[in-house]
């Protein structure tokens, strides 16, 4: 059962305080002519938002330590990346240059909304399952699972990234598709880990015992955000740039895992 905190009056104000957080980021964005400085705050940001309902919680240790560490492994193993991927502000995400490649009003609602405030709505609907299976009274044993998920949802992230990474390191592959390891079998094996985090969020939820059937949109919403723009954005940019990413594009799936097409 949830507790008397379940209604969406206690997440407002949370929302309030990320959306606030964002326009600071977007100020410093600014500042800098940088967008990218937006990327860590994705991850980051959800830390002291959980943590803050975690201290309201009436879980068990062991419930709560199952949701936060999950959670905690999924955000660090995030920032983690973005510190071997980050070189300094002078690069920008070739996704953000490309929505302010505009007018300068276009460009300037591209940057607040479409880089800024959007992804973090996003991600603050996506939240909303660890809020009600953190203000439940109890969990059942559903929490296991979405522990379970998470965990080799960010093994995923983090194995298909090293991959990547260490294919970029050889200089023989510049202009080449990665089609090897995890990215064998999925084009975007690093969002598929992504996008199963989210899915382990709402399970987290399903544990309380009595979600209601629209919380399902909570991770359907991040699942969106991947397939129909996140994923076509990278293809796009890929075609572009290797002449076999067409024919490894028809092969293989988008995001989920499968077999490879003969």
């Amino acid at each position: 059962m949830f507790t008397k905190n379940f209604d969406l009056d206690g997440w407002l104000l949370i929302l309030a305080w990320h959306i606030t957080a964002t326009l600071i980021i977007f100020l410093f964005s600014n500042i800098h002519k940088n967008s990218s400085i937006y990327d860590p705050f994705w991850h980051v940001a959800p830390i002291p938002i959980v943590f803050y309902i975690a201290n309201q919680s009436s879980l068990s240790n062991l419930e709560q330590s199952l949701v936060i560490s999950a959670f905690l492994f999924w955000a660090l193993r995030l920032t983690y990346n973005w510190f071997l991927n980050w070189t300094n502000l002078d690069h920008e995400d070739f996704r953000y240059i490309d929505l302010k490649n505009n007018k300068r009003l276009l460009a300037f609602i591209n940057d607040l909304f479409g880089i800024h405030l959007i992804p973090t709505l996003i991600v603050n609907i996506s939240l909303y399952p660890i809020y009600i299976a953190l203000t439940s009274e109890d969990l059942n044993n559903l929490a296991y699972v979405g522990f379970i998920l998470i965990v080799v949802a960010v093994i995923v992230q983090y194995i298909s990234d090293d991959q990547m990474r260490n294919f970029r390191k050889d200089i023989n592959n510049l202009g080449k598709t990665m089609k090897y390891g995890l990215w064998k079998y999925s084009r975007h094996p690093n969002y598929f880990g992504e996008v199963s985090f989210w899915f382990g969020i709402y399970i987290f939820a399903l544990a309380s015992g009595s979600t209601p059937l629209w919380v399902l949109a909570c991770p359907l919403v991040m699942l969106a955000l991947f397939v129909f723009i996140s994923c076509p954005m990278m293809d796009n940019r890929s075609l572009k740039k290797r002449p076999d990413y067409k024919e490894y594009m028809e092969k293989t799936p988008q995001l989920l895992f499968w077999f490879v097409k003969d």
